[in-house]
């Protein structure tokens, strides 16, 4: 009996071995960089975020993993020892996307400057970009470069700045108009799945973007990505001023379920946040001073934070005193009530009324404090 058990085990060995060993590899080298050199990844797989890190070592790093299909990622390089948010921000960044695959990653000086090798998914990208007119990144860099042709009295002159920004403006809505052609012309191919799910964009024309999305390959639409943008039609529909909105239960602080059902007979400002968010943070001191003024006539706010992390979730929310109920799965932007909602960018808000029905959405600043002015006076 005990031969038997050893067999089996010496059988399963290898296929455990296997099972987890990593499917992809990302090998870069980067001219001759050393210490204090850094190279950080961020990459969402399945819905599900992960990050790393690794020194340079004569300009050579590696990342490997298990991904269960295209993953997207931000790669951003520290040369000078700074940390991960100036790399990121400031500093030497690329996006892109991998597969499965063994990627090498090659450059004199700067990933900005890297070449791809063994990837076919990035060769995709590369050629989906190619199509659309760049990446989001590339048209803010252009916009910089035309602003900065101007002399320093154009730079200061307001209809040289709209002239500017309406050429931006105009670029952009090229690119999304491309993003729709790509993903109608290209229904077999993931990055139609990527073109439709941002050209869609927060706010989705449902006639525009359903039939684009149903004649989909249905691998694709069946992708964390694809059932993402399902929710997000559905939701556009649920969301809009008029409806009931949408139930749900999260977790607060301190692990207790919180229902938006519980809240009726009180009208209630469902804010869609995170600590990362600078807007949202920039607008917190109004919802103070909001919450202040007409929490005792009848007004709540729950907050939804797309956090991952608790600890900067909690040191925001004490920092910028919230006094008022906050929920979250620290799942981030794969967080369930977002999805529900429909949500893509953050700040983000729906005003619910006594009787549980969404009076208004997006409202912040003067727009939100007058609108509970004529409830509330």
């Amino acid at each position: 009996m005990k031969i038997i058990k050893l067999a089996v085990l010496s059988f399963l060995l290898p296929v455990l071995s296997w099972a987890q060993a990593p499917n992809f590899s990302l090998t870069g080298k980067i001219g001759t960089l050393g210490s204090p050199a850094k190279v950080y990844i961020d990459y969402m797989d399945n819905g599900v975020s992960h990050e790393d890190s690794v020194a340079l070592v004569n300009g050579s790093f590696k990342f490997t993993g298990n991904i269960s299909g295209n993953a997207y990622a931000r790669m951003a390089l520290d040369h000078t020892g700074g940390g991960k948010g100036k790399a990121v921000y400031t500093g030497d960044v690329i996006y892109f996307y991998f597969g499965k695959e063994q990627v090498t990653i090659t450059s004199k000086d700067s990933l900005e400057n890297a070449v791809f090798a063994g990837s076919k998914v990035y060769q995709e990208y590369d050629a989906y970009n190619k199509a659309i007119g760049g990446t989001i990144m590339a048209l803010t860099k252009a916009v910089n470069i035309d602003f900065n042709r101007g002399t320093p009295e154009q730079q200061k002159d307001t209809a040289y700045m709209k002239a500017v920004d309406l050429r931006f403006r105009k670029n952009i809505q090229n690119r999304t108009d491309k993003q729709f052609l790509f993903a109608k012309e290209h229904p077999n191919s993931y990055f139609a799945l990527v073109a439709l799910s941002e050209a869609a964009g927060s706010k989705v024309d449902v006639a525009k973007v359903e039939p684009l999305f149903n004649a989909l390959n249905k691998v694709y639409r069946e992708t964390d990505m694809g059932k993402e943008l399902a929710q997000r039609i559905a939701a556009s529909g649920i969301t809009a001023v008029g409806n009931v909105a949408p139930l749900f239960t999260q977790n607060n602080v301190v692990g207790k379920p919180v229902s938006l059902a519980s809240l009726k007979g009180k009208v209630v400002l469902v804010e869609f946040w995170a600590s990362w968010c600078g807007p949202c943070r920039a607008e917190n001191p109004n919802l103070v001073k909001q919450y202040q003024t007409y929490k005792d006539k009848g007004f709540e706010i729950i907050s939804v934070s797309l956090d991952n992390v608790k600890e900067r979730w909690l040191e925001a929310i004490e920092k910028d005193g919230l006094d008022w109920i906050h929920v979250s799965d620290l799942k981030g932007w794969n967080n369930e009530v977002g999805r529900l909602y429909g949500v893509r960018a953050v700040p983000a808000s729906f005003l619910v009324d006594a009787q549980g029905k969404i009076i208004g959405n997006g409202l912040r600043g003067e727009p939100l404090n007058k609108k509970l002015a004529e409830i509330f006076n």
